[in-house]
Parts: structure tokens; C-alpha cells; sequence
């Protein structure tokens, strides 16, 4: 069966960054709902299109095409006062937007001298990353998962 919309894709995959140093192993396939249900990145989903089990791709996403641009404006410094006591650099927190504006998970990345440095932007944001994929499994996808966007069951979503 050829990956085509509405078709659960599994992937075996790795993630590097333009130096060669691994992001991450794929230690868990990837599966997702084919045809521009947003489950993947828009650029490797169309280069996936009438490939079947056993083909392989190598695509280099740049930042615009995968986790943006670093945007500088999602980085502030706020007085240590306004977190609770056990803060650590790592930790997150979501900010719920207003009125239509997306939810942004921002992440301590610094603490020093009564300041807490907090970014909303995704960690790989910036980055150009290198996919290395192999489609392992294709299968029809059920109206229930089409219904819902996204797949269900073994490496999707469960209720």
C-alpha cells in the first residue's frame, strides 16, 4: 500500500542537526494520519506521498519548515519574586493565550541573581534538521480516526 490522505503512516526516523549530532534516535516509531491532518511537518508529509513499506528519505528541513525562526520577542527576564520557590532551569510552564491568540509553553532557561530568563520558543527553534525516515508500516485509516485527525491505537492516540 502507497503512503496516500487518509492512510496511517508508521515511521522508523532520526533527527540531526546540520552538524551531524543526533536530536533524536526515533527510539519510538512515528505514526501519524496522512493528508494535511497537521501530524507532521507539511514538507516531509508531501515528499511521503506514493512512497510504500521499506522506501527510505533523507530531507533537510530548514527552521521556516520545521520549528521556526528563533524569535527573539519569546525570551524574557522577570524578577525570581514571581515564580514559586522551586524553580530549576528546564522546568516549564504554559501561558493560556487571549482572545484567539495561541497557548505558549515557555521554558526557564536561566536563573541568576533574583532573575528568571524564560523562552517561548520550541527548543529546536532556529535549527535547520536532517530527517532520515523509512516507512514501516501504511495502512487505510479507520472513519474514526479521519474523523478525529489523527490515529488511534498502537503508537497513536488511545481513548
Amino acid at each position: 500500500m502507497e503512503v496516500a490522505k487518509n492512510t496511517v503512516v508508521t515511521l522508523r526516523y532520526t533527527v540531526r542537526d546540520s552538524d551531524g549530532e543526533l536530536i533524536d534516535d526515533g527510539k519510538e516509531p512515528l505514526v501519524y494520519l496522512h493528508g494535511g491532518y497537521d501530524g507532521i511537518f507539511p514538507k516531509i508529509e508531501e515528499s511521503l506521498q506514493g512512497k510504500s513499506v521499506g522506501d527510505t528519505l533523507r530531507l533537510k528541513l530548514q527552521p521556516e519548515e520545521a520549528f521556526g525562526e528563533y524569535d527573539e520577542e519569546l525570551v524574557f527576564i522577570e524578577d525570581i519574586s514571581l515564580f514559586p520557590e522551586n524553580i530549576e532551569v528546564g522546568m516549564a510552564f504554559e501561558r493560556v493565550g487571549e482572545d484567539g491568540e495561541d497557548d505558549i509553553l515557555y521554558r526557564i532557561t536561566d536563573i541568576a541573581e533574583g532573575k528568571v530568563v524564560v523562552d517561548g520558543n520550541h527548543p529546536l527553534a532556529g535549527m535547520a534538521l536532517v530527517f532520515e525516515l523509512e516507512v514501516a508500516d501504511v495502512r487505510p485509516a479507520t472513519p474514526e480516526e479521519i474523523a478525529h485527525g489523527h490515529p488511534h491505537g498502537a503508537g497513536g492516540h488511545a481513548h
